[in-house]
């Protein structure tokens, strides 16, 4: 995914700012998805910043929503950074941002994997 110079980018950089998204984004990134009651506990803040923050998150590709189902039938949404790389180059008066996410690796090492078996 590359934003390059963009108002996406400009966006993306007003999200990292904020210590509540990156305090999230980091929590979601450690010892797998986390509930919103776990990253609340985490990251010092209400359920509502929560929400607010992983809404942001997730309109942006950087914070991925798993929804599960309990053994009770009860269902739980389970939350896990998306944002495995993130680049910024300086160049000719321009910033560019490069993201990849870790669906987009994934796709690189399924396509490699096709590319070494000849499946292409």
């Amino acid at each position: 995914m590359q934003h390059g110079g963009s108002s996406n980018s400009a966006e993306i950089f007003q999200i990292l700012a904020d210590e509540y998204a990156r305090k999230i984004l980091l929590a979601a990134d450690r010892d797998g998805p986390k509930t919103a009651k776990t990253l609340s506990e985490e990251c010092d803040a209400s359920l509502t910043t929560i929400y607010r923050r992983v809404s942001t998150l997730q309109e942006h590709g950087l914070i991925e929503e798993r929804r599960t189902v309990d053994s009770d039938g009860s269902h739980r949404s389970e939350f896990q950074t998306a944002l495995e790389e993130l680049h910024v180059d300086v160049t000719d008066g321009q910033l560019s941002l490069t993201m990849e996410t870790r669906d987009e690796l994934a796709d690189n090492f399924t396509a490699l994997w096709s590319g070494l078996r000849g499946d292409e």
